[in-house]
């Protein structure tokens, strides 16, 4: 098939995008890739990429084409503006280039955050009437509530105008987690286009685990990898840190970057807890399986009271449980579903900071051998329904290729 993969984040950004991609590709599909000037998540164009440098490229047989778009900076007005110029620039190069290509087969769209990347491929379809297919990663404008803090009720029944606009024109809307689709079939008759495709990780086990790495405190190690932005409610995972503050085995651990990670440091600080908390800054994916081989836990969180992130499951948990490692988490009901089902550890609500504290004294510290056998079903669970191959195995099957 030929396939357009339409999204502002692609590599050398790590994205399911770039998987999604290079798969597809290994497969023997022609693909083209319409994205953005790689930029997160520091805000800054990665260094050889910019306005002129590498603005299309090949790699790993995929046809990347580079929409100019400013980079996002550090928030504020500069995110807006970034969102917008790629959608400005996406559309003009599909009016410029992309309509005048042989037909595509199908346009996948991949949605982190805006929901507004899909107005390039929306374009195209219209234009070309070639299928699109988008895989919703935020819910939108839920997602500008809580990770954006916007509270203006007029923009925000705006925005979900548009989004409406852009489901009834979408072909077949994927989603990562059950609980999305109740609440995108309730802004409008979407039902029949909903389908269930959920993120994948890679298999962490068969990655080499010997990078050398910073020396990590000694104790019961809970870890957080990934983003550390608003989203993650790092305010309840403190109130968890000062409730077993008075516990010499248990060690925090957290690898990540974010728009919180700066705040996270000076709360280790001033509370004193440099000999029990390491915040160790964003490493290399090839670098986690050497961090998650030294953690007794891995902690999953997200903000409470936005209905969305109840639905959300993040993708660090998929992680989580490739790599074997019992979970923790304060979480909504999507993640906790899957938690549950599999067995791979123990969940409470978004928030609940004292219900994690009880279940980490009264449950994981008092049985820690049978806290640990959770990650084996973690990783079972993960070969059922999360590698790669059976993920692009189902895609092809949803976009017809087989």
């Amino acid at each position: 098939m030929r396939v357009l993969l339409v999204t502002q984040y692609f590599y050398p950004e790590v994205f399911k995008s770039n998987d999604l991609a290079f798969e597809l590709a290994k497969r023997g599909h022609h693909v083209d890739a319409l994205v953005g000037i790689p930029n997160y998540p520091d805000g800054k164009y990665f260094k050889g990429y910019g306005i002129i440098k590498k603005r299309h490229e090949v790699v790993n047989g995929v046809n990347v084409y580079r929409v100019f778009q400013t980079p996002r900076g550090k928030g504020g007005w500069r995110l807006p503006v970034n969102y917008l110029s790629f959608v400005i620039f996406g559309c003009s190069r599909i009016m410029i280039q992309f309509v005048w290509k042989k037909k595509y087969d199908c346009i996948i769209g991949h949605e982190p955050s805006p929901i507004f990347q899909a107005y390039p491929a929306l374009l195209l379809r219209k234009l070309r009437k070639s299928p699109f297919y988008y895989w919703i990663m935020d819910l939108w404008p839920d997602a500008m509530k809580s990770g954006g803090g916007v509270k203006n009720e007029k923009v925000l029944q705006y925005v979900d105008k548009l989004v409406k606009g852009i489901y009834k024109r979408t072909d077949k809307i994927l989603i990562t987690s059950e609980r999305f689709r109740e609440l995108i079939a309730a802004k409008g008759n979407f039902s029949d286009k909903i389908v269930y495709f959920p993120n994948w990780s890679d298999d962490i086990l068969e990655m080499d685990d010997h990078y050398e790495i910073p020396v990590l405190p000694n104790g019961f190690k809970i870890m957080v990898a990934g983003n550390l932005g608003k989203s993650q409610n790092l305010e309840a995972v403190t109130e968890v840190m000062l409730g077993l503050k008075d516990n010499t085995e248990v060690k925090w651990v957290f690898v990540g970057g974010g728009s919180r990670r700066e705040w996270l440091e000076d709360f280790i600080k001033e509370n004193n807890m440099e000999d029990k908390a390491v915040c160790l800054g964003q490493y290399p994916f090839k670098t986690m399986p050497a961090f998650y081989k030294q953690a007794d836990a891995m902690l999953v969180t997200l903000r409470a009271g936005f209905p969305h992130l109840e639905a959300v499951v993040p993708a660090r948990l998929q992680s989580y449980m490739s790599a074997g490692r019992p979970v923790l988490a304060m979480i909504g009901c999507g993640g906790a579903d899957i938690i549950e089902e599999s067995q791979c550890g123990y969940a409470v609500p978004a928030g609940d900071s004292d219900g994690l504290i009880t279940v980490i004294k009264e449950k994981v510290l008092a049985n820690r051998e049978g806290f640990e056998k959770m990650g084996a079903n973690g990783r079972d669970y993960y070969n059922k329904h999360y590698r790669l191959d059976d993920c692009i195995d189902n895609l092809e099957k949803i976009i017809g290729a087989v």
